[in-house]
């Protein structure tokens, strides 16, 4: 689907202003004056008592007054109780390799599923399998996410999705063809029920550093090696995919980079150069405000110099204060992985959950499925002691909600 258009009004046609009507027949303006006068007495007449209505005439029924069209949002909030409130903000990680659980998180009324690995699949059987869920949601519909970004990580390669070069190679592309591609590659997601990708990165990745950045040079996943060539060329991407109603994400904010280790496989990952005023931080904040409506990840590394205390996606300071406030993004949040990932397991599960909404995230994305329960029980539990959580958790919800009204995903959206 294509993101809603805004009909304009129809023009009126209007008499200019010099034109000049034709002349009535004497004839016939006398007998219209006659008709009027003799009209005169019964309007003149003064109006019966108790009425307040003129002798001749019926009493009108005053017109209804128009009904008010329902906000999506405000619905959607009405029609879930409290535990379904939360779960719209966990996406779990569901193996394409077998997807048959899919088929019980979304009865569950989780917020969306993220399908995890490669698959060969073509486009029109997996469009069965997206359109089932969507029909089978008790609430708001389910995001439907994948990691398509080209080369080494494409999660869907089958018939109907073309082979898309790295992301390194993309960004030395001419602009329209990179444009085409991208494009192409909306088109192909949206035709298969996929309606979130999570991708582009904005990862900048200095020249010559590759080969030691382990989770994005080393793949070739950066656009480019200076802040003005990947925004450009995310940028770009993320309006292909925008076009044909699929939600871009741009990840790692803020930023992965300048790290050496993976989040995924290893602990204590940590960034001691990137400062809250690095090109790299600045990318995100040109392409958060796009017109593409994207969300943002956060990512799991430590940067020393924004703050040393925790990383990036449990941090107020790195989420709230320097991505929401000093950057103004005021969409959705999206965590990488905090169920599997080695960067987290510092943490027990249930404080992972409530920490990152603490630090301002929206929707928490785990590929541990069977932590699931375990994060909406702690998030609840932490809600009904603690007004001033539950406050922040009715404004997660509120901006997930959102963020499902603008893509289409509730009734009457």
């Amino acid at each position: 689907m294509t993101r809603r258009q805004v009909a304009h009004p129809s023009t009126r046609r209007r008499v200019p202003p010099d034109a000049q009507w034709p002349a009535m027949p004497s004839s016939r303006l006398g007998a219209v004056v006659g008709s009027l006068l003799c009209l005169l007495p019964v309007a003149c007449a003064a109006p019966t008592a108790g009425t307040g209505t003129a002798p001749g005439t019926t009493s009108a029924t005053p017109p209804a007054a128009p009904s008010t069209p329902t906000d999506p949002v405000e619905a959607a909030l009405a029609d879930l109780d409290r535990r379904e409130q939360v779960a719209q903000l966990v996406v779990v990680g569901v193996a394409l390799t077998d997807l048959s659980p899919a088929d019980d998180f979304v009865a569950e009324g989780v917020g969306g599923v993220f399908l995890q690995g490669r698959s060969s699949i073509p486009a029109d059987e997996l469009a069965a399998e997206t359109a089932r869920w969507a029909e089978a949601a008790p609430g708001p519909r389910p995001w439907v996410g994948v990691d398509q970004e080209g080369g080494a990580v494409q999660t869907l390669s089958g018939p109907g999705f073309a082979d898309l070069p790295t992301t390194a190679r993309q960004g030395r592309m001419p602009a329209g063809e990179l444009a085409a591609l991208a494009d192409d590659m909306g088109a192909s997601l949206s035709s298969a029920g996929i309606n979130l990708n999570l991708a582009p990165v904005v990862d900048v990745v200095p020249e010559g550093t590759e080969d030691g950045n382990a989770p994005i040079g080393a793949y070739g996943r950066q656009y480019g090696s200076t802040a003005e060539a990947v925004t450009a060329a995310a940028g770009t991407v993320a309006d292909g995919l925008a076009g044909h109603g699929v939600t871009p994400t741009f990840k790692h904010f803020p930023g992965l980079g300048r790290v050496q280790e993976n989040p995924d496989e290893s602990r204590d990952v940590t960034d001691g150069v990137t400062t809250r005023d690095d090109e790299q931080v600045a990318a995100f904040g040109t392409l958060a405000g796009s017109d593409a409506e994207p969300f943002v990840m956060m990512s799991s590394a430590t940067y020393t110099r924004i703050d040393p205390s925790a990383p990036a996606a449990f941090s107020p300071v790195v989420v709230t204060d320097l991505l929401r406030e000093q950057l103004g993004f005021d969409g959705v949040v999206i965590s990488d992985d905090i169920g599997a990932a080695q960067a987290v397991q510092d943490l027990p599960a249930e404080e992972r959950a409530v920490r990152f909404l603490e630090a301002g995230g929206t929707l928490m994305l785990t590929m541990d499925a069977d932590l699931v329960t375990e994060m909406i029980d702690a998030i609840l539990a932490r809600a009904e002691s603690d007004p001033d959580f539950s406050a922040t958790v009715d404004a997660a919800v509120r901006t997930a909600l959102t963020a499902k009204a603008d893509a289409g995903l509730l009734s009457g959206s």
